[in-house]
C-alpha cells in the first residue's frame, strides 16, 4: 500500500513537475471551490480560530479573510507539488533573500545561526532557494514520514546543493554534527504534543503554548537567533528578510527569544491574516 502511495504521489510531481505556473494557478482556482465550499476543510477550525484571534472582527470581515485563507492555502500547496523540479534560477527568482549578508559576521567567525519561521507564506521553498542564497550551511528539521518511500524522496529533491533535512527526533546531535557554519531552520509556531516544556505565551488574544526547541537550542549552543520574515509580492513570488531576534541568548531569562519570535509572528500575522495556516488546530491546548 505504502508502495502505492509513493507511485501516486510521484506521479503528482510528474505532471505538476511539467505544467507551467500559469496552468497549475488554474487548477489552484478550481481547488479552491472545491476545498472551500463542497469540501468544506477543517473550516470550522478555520472560523473558530479567527473569530478566537479577532473578536474585534466583524462576521464578514472574518469569512473575508477565511476564503483569502483558502485561495492563500490552495496555492502554497500547489507550490509545494511544483518545488520537487524547480531548478535553481527558478527558485531564486521567486524566492529572494533581502539581507543574506546580514549573517555574513557569523560566517567569518564560524558561528551558527539558529532561523526560526512560521507557517507563513510560503516557508516549504526556504530550503530550496538557502543553499545557492547564503554562506551558512543551510539544516531545515522536518518531521520524517511515516511513508519511508515518500521521505526518501523527500529528502533527496526538497533540497539544492549544500542544503539538508534533518530528522527532528535528532535535532540536538544535528546541531553538533556539521563542521562549517550551518544556518538552523527551525519552524516554531505548531501546536507541542506535549505542554509541559512549553512556553505560554499571550498570542493573538489567546493564551497559547510554544515549541521551546529553539530557545533551547540557542542556549545550548550560544548562537543568534534570526526570524524569516518572508512576505508574499504577487502569487508565486517572495522576498525574506532576516530579522534579528537576539544575538546573545544567555543574557536573556527563560522564555524571552520565544516571547520576542512570538510578537514578531503576531505582528505580521496581523497585517496580512490570510497568510498564516488557519487550518492548524493551533489552540488544542488549554492553560491549567
Amino acid at each position: 500500500m505504502k508502495k502505492l502511495t509513493y507511485y501516486l504521489f510521484r506521479s503528482f510531481v510528474f505532471l505538476f513537475g511539467i505544467a507551467p505556473f500559469r496552468l497549475v494557478y488554474l487548477f489552484s482556482d478550481g481547488f479552491f471551490y472545491i476545498l472551500y465550499f463542497i469540501i468544506r476543510y477543517r473550516k470550522k477550525v478555520v472560523f473558530d480560530n479567527l473569530k478566537n484571534s479577532f473578536p474585534e472582527k466583524t462576521e464578514k470581515e472574518i469569512t473575508c479573510i477565511a476564503r483569502a485563507f483558502y485561495r492563500h492555502f490552495c496555492d502554497i500547496m500547489i507550490e509545494s507539488g511544483k518545488a520537487f523540479t524547480m531548478d535553481e534560477e527558478t527558485i531564486t527568482n521567486r524566492f529572494r533573500f533581502t539581507n543574506p549578508q546580514i549573517l555574513d559576521d557569523y560566517f567569518q567567525q564560524n558561528r551558527n545561526v539558529i532561523v526560526v519561521g512560521g507557517h507563513y507564506n510560503n516557508w516549504e521553498w526556504a530550503g530550496l532557494a538557502s543553499g545557492s542564497q547564503l554562506k551558512h550551511k543551510p539544516v531545515g528539521f522536518y518531521k520524517p514520514l511515516s511513508n519511508v518511500f515518500i521521505d526518501q524522496y523527500i529528502q533527496k529533491t526538497r533540497v539544492r546543493g549544500r542544503s539538508v533535512l534533518a530528522s527532528i527526533k535528532r535535532t540536538t546531535e544535528t546541531f553538533q554534527l556539521y563542521k562549517e557554519p550551518c544556518a538552523f531552520y527551525m519552524v516554531a509556531d505548531q501546536s507541542p504534543s506535549t505542554i509541559r516544556l512549553a512556553y505560554w505565551v499571550k498570542f493573538l488574544s489567546q493564551d497559547t503554548p510554544f515549541l521551546h526547541g529553539p530557545e533551547k537550542h540557542a542556549r545550548l549552543n550560544n548562537l543568534p537567533v534570526y526570524y524569516a520574515d518572508i512576505q508574499k509580492i504577487k502569487r508565486g513570488y517572495y522576498t525574506v528578510e532576516f530579522i534579528l531576534i537576539e544575538a546573545e541568548p544567555l543574557t536573556l531569562p527563560p522564555g524571552a527569544i520565544i516571547e520576542q519570535y512570538a510578537k514578531i509572528l503576531e505582528q505580521k500575522i496581523i497585517q496580512k491574516p490570510e497568510y498564516w495556516l488557519w487550518s492548524h488546530r493551533r489552540w488544542k491546548h488549554k492553560r491549567i
